[in-house]
């Protein structure tokens, strides 16, 4: 029976190209399993290994299975279930703090999932609170969309329509509060470390286990909605104190302050799904999560998660759980990661940087994946701003796209008007889009070279070339990357 089921893991069908290598991806180009993916498993099954797990409930949960609390709710209750049992949890859980929903592309391939939350609608259900959801894919507002580009995105998202109006009736608030980065305080959904919530969105979960102390499962877009319907989750996996162990020691020995994103890619790419407990970055960041340093936290995460399927990591000294537990998060046996210059280096230099199908020079420059904070879009204002007026330029060589939630973009309008004033003149454009789905849009993107200080991005797709701040801001003022950069 275990030699069948290692054989349908490590098997990778011709069609499913690249996807082996995506985002939560389980093995390699060859089909072979990635180290790493064993640390997410829950308790073993006890007694007859053939007999089908079940998962124990509550006289409430079992009547809500049986239909008492009506059809729907039944059927929610069933898949949630079926979902926990399939991981072995050990139980239902209730639910804290809002859930974040990354249900947000409005394809076709997506109409029934839409339409199973639309029936969940009309029979009165709603999430237990008000939630946060992704940003849409696309802007029609604020990038300068042309008519073929136009046609692309009523196209391609036809049912996007469907899909907000599902979540209005589900319980989400409008479009302004939209955002990957739903912890940040504009946005507000920051529940208190320890409370249970089932978030989907890689970075999102990335940063609500490590940062807040939340504890979530990297959830599948859709079954984060199934729990937030119902109100509670299965126990398993990051949502235990056993899951939340950490399997590899990642000690940071560079003699600078290190680039964050190619420090987060470095480390998804060894440690691949486990939990890293990570030493040496406490010195460039403080002894607490703040609103000064939460965007360097982000940028290091959503690299992990992105390079990797890492849904939790731990920096001692600083995120929840290291302070409380500290070294003791270090499971027996744990292996070591040394990043040090010559790592950090070695990891740069793998970064592409000749695009043959691209344009020669960049043409646009793509800041804030995941969302930008409020102190990222005040600093990249600030910088690049200075950079022209320094240089004695009218406006810059390439346009800025600056992705963030409209609450943020109107939280610096109301702050720093003059400054948004030379922001507009520079043609640096706030927009609340999914920065990766507007790189990536198929037919949209491809007279694009985008630049960018993501390393998400780049991790997701290789035609996106990234760079540091300080080249970043040359190559926006002059439209040529450095030499060297």
């Amino acid at each position: 029976m275990s030699g069948t089921s290692t054989k349908r893991k490590t098997d990778l069908l011709d069609y499913a190209g690249k996807i082996g290598h995506s985002d939560m991806g389980a093995t390699d180009a060859d089909g072979n399993h990635k180290l790493g993916f064993s640390d997410r498993s829950s308790k073993p099954k006890k007694g007859d290994p053939l007999a089908p797990y079940q998962m124990p409930l509550t006289q409430e949960e079992q009547d809500i299975m049986d239909g008492k609390q009506g059809e729907e709710l039944a059927k929610v209750m069933k898949i949630v279930v079926a979902h926990g049992n399939a991981f072995n949890a050990e139980k239902l859980v209730d639910l804290g703090g809002a859930p974040h929903s990354s249900l947000f592309t409005g394809q076709d391939y997506l109409m029934p999932i839409i339409d199973m939350f639309q029936k969940c609608a009309d029979a009165g259900l709603k999430a237990y609170a008000p939630y946060t959801v992704n940003p849409r894919c696309y802007d029609v507002y604020n990038v300068n969309n042309n008519a073929k580009d136009l046609k692309v995105i009523y196209e391609l998202y036809a049912v996007q329509r469907e899909l907000d109006w599902v979540h209005v009736q589900l319980g989400a608030p409008d479009l302004n509060l939209r955002s990957c980065a739903c912890y940040v305080d504009e946005v507000g959904n920051r529940p208190p470390p320890g409370t249970y919530v089932a978030w989907a969105e890689s970075s999102a979960v990335n940063y609500g286990n490590s940062a807040l102390g939340l504890r979530t499962n990297r959830n599948a877009s859709g079954m984060e909605l199934l729990c937030a319907l119902l109100g509670k989750a299965p126990l398993f996996g990051l949502m235990t104190d056993e899951g939340r162990m950490s399997t590899w020691l990642v000690d940071v020995k560079t003699t600078k302050e290190p680039d964050w994103g190619v420090l987060g890619t470095a480390i998804g790419l060894k440690v691949v799904d486990a939990n890293p407990f990570i030493t040496g970055i406490d010195k460039y960041l403080g002894t607490e999560v703040s609103n000064d340093n939460m965007h360097l936290l982000k940028k290091m995460g959503s690299a992990t998660a992105s390079s990797g399927a890492v849904g939790l990591y731990h920096v001692e000294n600083i995120t929840p759980d290291a302070k409380e537990k500290g070294r003791n998060l270090l499971k027996e046996g744990y292996q070591t990661y040394v990043f040090d210059d010559k790592e950090q280096a070695r990891v740069l230099a793998t970064y592409p940087t000749d695009f043959p199908d691209r344009p020669k020079d960049p043409t646009v420059a793509i800041i804030g994946c995941p969302h930008n904070t409020y102190k990222e879009i005040l600093d990249w204002g600030t910088w690049v701003t200075e950079a022209i007026e320094k240089k004695g330029l009218e406006k810059p060589a390439i346009p800025t796209r600056l992705l963030c939630a409209n609450v943020v973009r109107d939280r610096l309008v109301k702050e720093h008007p003059e400054l948004v004033g030379k922001m507009t003149a520079a043609d640096m454009r706030f927009s609340n889009m999914c920065s990766l789905s507007y790189v990536g849009m198929k037919d949209f993107s491809e007279d694009m070279f985008a630049v960018t200080n993501s390393a998400k991005t780049r991790n997701y797709y290789g035609f996106a070339q990234y760079l540091k701040d300080e080249p970043l801001i040359e190559t926006i003022v002059s439209g040529k990357i450095p030499e060297g950069a």
